[in-house]
């Protein structure tokens, strides 16, 4: 059965959630738009203008850093469908006061006003976040982040637009309108957040610490408590980085460097808008489902890519001034430039949208709006460095914007390269990734049911070739432990691939009993720890396609489990169509890589039901295989 991203858009369960989180960020660029608006209305000078370009995003930021500490808490110790509801009747109250700023046209009352959506932006953040994994099933968090990263960017977009056109179109009733529209939306936002299910409290028992900087010490360490998880929260800070650098040089550069006006300047945001929402919704296709972070690779260096690029395209100032949208379409290069834009937007979700599925599928529920808060207040760090060094090197290097967006390329590469070096799990990913998805289409058979969530359990399969475990680490929604053969485990090349994703070598009792001893501990104290163990029981790879008699092993390992008082349950796996592979021993037992036979093959990944762990023993477990597989090697 073909599954879908949108399928969520039709559920109570996330429907309303993203018409909340779409309407919030709509409105809050309403708003800033409509204050642009109001203060051309009123025929500001320049001077007030420049002032109000640079308290704006100093005054909506500020509350990250004085807010998200607590936040973060109150996230965590409230269910949090009330806590959407009390955010969005904040920004009912917040909005309402940003009226009477646009009737009486008081820039104090809309900066006062925009101080409090950003204080509201804070309190929504964590659960904006960390409600995403209790109403949604692990193999839904790709798909379901896309949809919100999707819904963001073209709500920033469409508020932008809707925003700036308000006081060109409802001219002298500009004011009005704009004060009715920001209110009516904040309504709407409420109401429809009434319709989200509950959703139970990660940590109702937590004590708030009213501290502001204790308690923001105490959640940003704990965004540092798993590498993993802390380099993923700084690569999302990081692509705040470079999404503040990029999207502040657009207005000068839309007018500079391609000739136009502030229509060039919305639409060369709307490719870059449109990019990311297409590049979020593409990752749960291009992730088979699971929290593919091999994906993250390929957008960091994509990204650098585009932007590269983008400088070569147009390296200096527009050679006509004054260009409508359509004069600068049709002038020589504005497609390499449109395309560049849109290349970034697209690798920039390849880079964000598994980085935050990560974050929420490593971290403890009870701790996880927390962390989503610590990482809020490292967001607002870098976008302020963000803000700071672009203006630097415009300023003080007499840089152009080319030249920025060419340091922003290099910085990018470095960056990325730098967190993947520390943190291999990635670039393993991405190699597993891109060797599976090279080679094979996968077709996948009862996986999402029987593999459970959380918790541990143990997997068995059968053993056809050795690309076997990058397959099945391709399929499971979750991190595996897989137990190989030794020899495989060291094959060149594989094995800095099989070391990084904590794979367990194994070999038999006679050959080496020491390094059989400690696969059976280091099994034990996996499924100890909760984790999924993935074992092949055949014990090597087939020499003729057909499924060996499963060997004693998985029987010892449920014993051990059971000896502690754990029941761990065992999901049969199968296997089909990968005999004849490259990687499988048919014609020959010559143990060296053939020419595939078939390009992108067909292979099917088969789950059964749980067996419980108690009562399973190898030929059971060798039946149900069997069974799964059926005729199809």
């Amino acid at each position: 059965m073909a599954h879908s991203q949108f399928d969520l858009l039709r559920q109570r369960r996330f429907l309303p959630y993203f018409v909340v989180q779409s309407l919030g960020a709509f409105n809050d660029n309403v708003y800033r738009q409509a204050i642009i608006g109001l203060l051309a209305y009123m025929a500001v000078g320049s001077a007030q203008m420049g002032l109000y370009a640079n308290l704006a995003p100093a005054i909506f930021i500020l509350p990250y850093f004085l807010f998200s500490a607590s936040a973060g808490q109150i996230a965590e110790r409230l269910e949090k469908q009330k806590l959407i509801v009390i955010t969005t009747t904040i920004e009912i109250v917040v909005m309402s006061l940003a009226a009477v700023g646009f009737l009486l046209q008081s820039m104090p009352i809309l900066l006062l006003a925009l101080f409090g959506t950003g204080m509201q932006s804070t309190l929504f953040g964590p659960v904006k976040y960390s409600i995403l994994p209790s109403v949604l099933k692990p193999e839904e968090l790709t798909g379901g982040n896309g949809l919100v990263e999707m819904g963001t960017s073209l709500s920033i977009l469409i508020g932008m637009i809707f925003g700036g056109l308000i006081f060109q179109l409802a001219g002298a009733h500009g004011p009005q309108v704009a004060a009715v529209s920001v209110i009516l939306m904040a309504i709407a936002g409420n109401l429809v957040a009434r319709r989200i299910p509950k959703v139970d409290a990660g940590d109702p028992t937590l004590k708030v610490d009213w501290n502001l900087l204790r308690e923001s010490w105490r959640i940003w360490q704990l965004t540092r408590r798993q590498l993993a998880v802390r380099n993923a929260v700084l690569g999302v800070s990081w692509f705040w980085f470079v999404g503040t650098v990029l999207t502040a040089q657009l207005p000068v550069y839309a007018q500079a460097n391609l000739g136009g006006t502030q229509n060039l300047y919305i639409f060369a945001l709307a490719l870059f808008s449109v990019g990311v929402g297409v590049g979020s919704m593409s990752c749960e296709k291009l992730s088979g489902r699971t929290v593919e972070i091999g994906l993250v690779p390929l957008g960091a260096f994509g990204v650098s890519a585009f932007l590269l690029d983008l400088y070569f395209a147009r390296p200096g100032q527009a050679l006509a001034h004054g260009l409508s949208l359509m004069q600068f379409i049709e002038a020589p290069g504005s497609w390499r430039i449109m395309l560049d834009l849109t290349g970034i937007g697209l690798f920039t979700g390849f880079f964000v949208v598994p980085l935050f599925a990560l974050i929420q599928s490593r971290t403890p529920r009870n701790e996880l709006a927390r962390v989503i808060s610590g990482m809020n207040i490292q967001n607002a760090l870098f976008i302020v460095a963000a803000a700071l060094i672009g203006l630097a090197l415009q300023r003080y290097l007499g840089w152009n914007i080319p030249q920025v967006f060419l340091a922003l390329a290099i910085a990018n590469t470095l960056v990325a390269i730098w967190i993947f070096s520390i943190v291999p799990e990635f670039f393993m990913r991405f190699l597993s990734w891109a060797m599976v998805r090279t080679l094979y289409r996968l077709k996948l058979h009862g996986i999402e049911k029987q593999v459970p969530d959380e918790g541990a359990a143990l997997l068995v399969c059968n053993h056809v070739s050795y690309m076997d475990a990058l397959i099945l680490s391709a399929c499971i929604p979750r991190p595996a432990r897989f137990v190989m053969y030794y020899r495989i485990f060291n094959i060149p090349v594989m094995r800095w691939i099989f070391r990084t994703a904590k794979a367990i070598p194994i070999a038999g009792a006679r050959e080496n009993p020491e390094i059989m001893q400690r696969a059976f501990d280091a099994v034990d104290a996996a499924l100890a720890e909760g984790e999924l163990v993935c074992i092949f029981p055949e014990g090597a790879l087939t020499k003729d396609g057909n499924i060996a008699p499963f060997k004693s092993g998985v029987e010892k390992i449920l014993e051990r489990a059971g000896a502690r008082g754990q029941s761990v349950p065992v999901v049969p796996m199968a296997l089909k169509n990968m005999w004849g592979s490259m990687w499988s021993r048919r014609d020959g037992g010559m143990h060296r890589m053939r020419i595939p036979r078939r390009l992108r093959a067909h292979v099917e990944v088969m789950a059964g039901a749980p067996v419980d762990g108690g009562s399973a023993t190898a030929e059971l477990l060798e039946a149900q295989v069997r069974a799964l597989r059926g005729d199809a090697a």
